[in-house]
């Protein structure tokens, strides 16, 4: 997952209800718990292929972000990649489906299902007979206790991110044979089918030593249908082998090599075959079509590329020319002269060139990613604090828009998220959107007036730079403003200041800083206005969002009427913190945040952006509260009243005095959703769980913390005769049936039945 990630089951994970009429909650369930769901917006792209047309043997060399710390999934510094590995090497009691359901993995189990219910609920699982770890020894109940006493919380010395659900566990016992494990709840769980998934050996999990260090750089046993061979902080590599003793279908490959590769180095990896699966951004994905367009319709097999019209079979200078052209947004012939001039681009045509030549032996498979990116306002202080503000954001922000903005361009399907809690396909997915509203620039307005934020107010200038100081100071030393807020004196109009002459100038002076006035022209990927160095501009005519008087001289009074000013309130202009991240692959997030910073410049809402390194981002500034607004993703799950709940709950003060608020990095939270969070997890009915979650999420919505945006896109660019890998969207990988076609045999592309 990109650096915007946040990961639901890895460690990071109170306002009350205005009762006036014009802010009351509509219907809290969009629909009934029995209506048909709605299927995910886009399907897993994974060059389907029957395991009879798969050549045995082989090595997959997947790129992922680095190497993990640690190979317990359990533990804080958890990443992806660990992940990755324990889906490739021990047992999961369940796999998500292409909905994001949950299925028995029969590779495991024979069955397991709820036996009793009073006075407890009672699990009963049947191990398949085969299942065994690598050392020969049967997986039973001794696993299943290991883990839940490692991770049930009474014990400190255990260092684990999470216990939901362990914690409700009373004892586990051995049923009739060894084959049969007996789960007896304190407390009612529904969210049963999470748990031991993965399950780890008791040799792991068997004491707190071997939960804390044992697992983090090697695993003496493992059960799933490749092994760990090694793990090499240094060269940055982990090798899976196939596992002799797995006992389900064989594994097609050999190996399988995870290659830490940055993200902006992917393509050059690609290039110099050191990968054959990689995650990459849209401007790689590019690349690759550029290249595919380029070497012809040969190239283009497979379901994750659109058909193109082929331009011959070899690259040429001329065609390396318009290519290299094309992907950095400038015009073929003032690029040919340009180049002519300049031997260092010569050069770098040409190894482009080679690399795009190389390239054409992928391809881009494109899905939606199981993550949303949503905006969070924080409302723990400043005007956010304010549900009326926080409503009147939301209300101004068009979400079909940046959908289309991101989604659009590469093809996928541009549907607004509806759901905090779920995505469309899964369950439990109702759009309840409609708690909150959809855009309305009136209605946006009407609750900032109601605020008492109104336009032309009066601004103390004192009072002001003040302000602007302690955001400074809470942005860090290594925060870097945006381009359109570096020069804070550069003579432009504070909507708001008093003139003493009383007329308007705006005629008289232009800024200094005369790049907000450029119509850039737009990037090859379709962001619109998108300037090649990645930042972003504002038409010559929407200036500062067209208000009247916006670019006139410091000191000039504000025009009557002007409802699209900035607002002010005792004093103080309405000016909210935007934090983003400044690293490679953060350029679809900037081109977001810089359409919402114009959206709410239409309601008088001014916006700083602060762009930060990557590594700060989170810890320094979102889980710290060091934002007003900020852009970053969560992950869906198949089991959110487990794993969402610590994300929502209201926050409470700590002993010291401090607020902890668990993953609520918004500081917005309700008892009334604590208490349906709570309700949902206790409840056996699935369909009345499910109606809960759908009411959680209503009321979630109705106080706009955090508005969901747009599903992720998930590009991967995978070797044209690599089958079943790409972008798997829901459903968990099968790592035993992935391999690379036998020679001979033509990749096809995906039907609606294959998937």
């Amino acid at each position: 997952m990109s650096h915007d990630g946040v990961g639901l089951r890895a460690v990071m994970r109170s306002v009350a209800f205005l009762t006036a009429g014009a802010l009351a909650v509509p219907a809290l369930a969009a629909c009934s718990a029995d209506e048909e769901v709605a299927k995910p917006l886009a399907a897993q792209d994974i060059a389907p292929a029957t395991r009879d047309r798969i050549a045995d043997g082989g090595t997959l060399r997947w790129a992922v972000d680095a190497v993990p710390q640690t190979l317990n999934t359990f533990q804080a510094d958890a990443d992806a990649g660990t992940s990755r590995i324990a889906g490739a090497v021990l047992p999961a009691l369940y796999r998500l489906d292409s909905n994001g359901t949950p299925q028995l993995n029969p590779a495991y189990l024979e069955s397991a299902k709820i036996v009793e219910t009073e006075p407890q609920q009672v699990v009963l699982y049947k191990l398949n007979q085969q299942a065994v770890w690598s050392d020969g020894r049967e997986i039973g109940a001794a696993d299943f206790a290991a883990q839940w006493r490692a991770l049930s919380g009474k014990d400190s010395a255990y260092w684990t991110a999470r216990n939901a659900g362990y914690d409700r566990i009373e004892k586990i016992e051995r049923g009739k044979s060894n084959l049969e494990v007996r789960v007896t709840f304190s407390r009612p769980y529904a969210d049963w089918k999470s748990l031991f998934s993965p399950l780890y050996p008791k040799d792991v999990m068997g004491t707190a030593d071997a939960f804390n260090d044992g697992a983090r750089t090697k695993l003496q046993a493992t059960a799933g249908p490749f092994t760990l061979q090694k793990i090499d902080h240094k060269s940055g590599e982990v090798l899976l082998t196939r596992n002799p003793r797995w006992w389900g279908r064989p594994a097609k490959l050999s190996e399988i090599a995870l290659i830490a590769v940055p993200r902006d180095k992917r393509a050059e990896a690609l290039a110099a075959d050191k990968v054959d699966l990689a995650e990459i951004d849209p401007e790689e994905a590019g690349r690759i079509t550029l290249a595919a367009r380029d070497k012809g319709p040969a190239s283009q097999q497979g379901s994750g590329t659109a058909p193109l019209q082929g331009a011959g079979s070899a690259l040429t200078p001329a065609k390396a020319l318009r290519s290299w052209a094309v992907a950095h947004g400038s015009d073929a012939g003032a690029a040919s002269d340009e180049i002519k001039a300049r031997k260092q681009q010569r050069t770098a045509i040409a190894t482009y060139a080679r690399q795009q030549t190389s390239l054409s032996d992928f391809v881009v498979r494109k899905s939606l990613e199981p993550a949303y990116t949503q905006l969070a306002l924080n409302g723990s202080e400043g005007p956010l604090a304010d549900e009326r503000v926080r409503r009147a954001v939301a209300r101004a922000i068009n979400r079909d828009e940046l959908a289309q903005a991101v989604l659009g361009p590469l093809g996928l399907p541009a549907v607004p998220v509806g759901s905090h809690l779920a995505l469309s396909g899964q369950p439990d997915y109702a759009d309840n959107s409609g708690a909150l509203g959809g855009q309305d620039t009136k209605e946006a307005q009407a609750l900032l007036a109601d605020a008492g934020w109104v336009p032309g107010g009066p601004v103390n200038e004192q009072q002001q730079q003040q302000q602007k100081k302690d955001k400074d100071k809470a942005a860090g030393p290594e925060g870097k403003k945006a381009d359109s807020d570096a020069n804070p004196d550069d003579g432009t109009f504070i909507v708001g200041e008093d003139d003493k002459n009383g007329e308007a100038d705006r005629d008289k002076k232009e800024p200094k800083d005369e790049k907000h006035g450029k119509n850039e022209k737009q990037h090859a990927d379709g962001e619109a206005g998108k300037h090649l160095d990645g930042r972003q501009y504002a038409p010559k005519d929407n200036r500062q969002g067209g208000a009247p008087g916006a670019y006139a001289p410091k000191g000039t009074a504000a025009p009557a009427g002007a409802a699209a000013g900035a607002l002010a309130k005792d004093g103080k202009a309405l000016t909210l913190r935007f934090v983003l991240p400044s690293g490679p692959g953060s350029d679809s997030l900037r081109t977001v945040a810089d359409q919402i910073s114009r959206m709410l410049e239409r309601i008088g809402i001014r916006t700083e952006t602060s762009r930060v390194p990557d590594a700060s981002y989170f810890k320094d500034h979102i889980a710290s509260g060091q934002y007003d607004l900020a852009l970053y993703s969560w992950p869906a799950s198949a089991f959110p009243a487990t794993d969402a709940r610590p994300i929502y709950a209201k926050p409470v003060p700590a002993a010291d005095g401090s607020l902890a608020v668990e993953q609520n990095y918004t500081r917005v939270g309700t008892d009334q959703v604590d208490q349906l969070f709570d309700q949902a997890i206790a409840t056996l009915d699935e369909d009345e769980s499910r109606s809960l979650v759908r009411k959680a999420d209503a009321r979630i919505w109705a106080a706009a913390g955090s508005i969901p945006l747009y599903q992720r896109p998930q590009l991967m660019a995978t070797r044209l005769n690599l089958a079943n890998a790409g972008a798997f969207g829901f459903q968990t990988p099968l790592y035993e049936d992935m391999g690379f076609l036998k020679k001979g045999v033509q990749g096809g592309t995906a039907t609606e039945k294959d998937r």
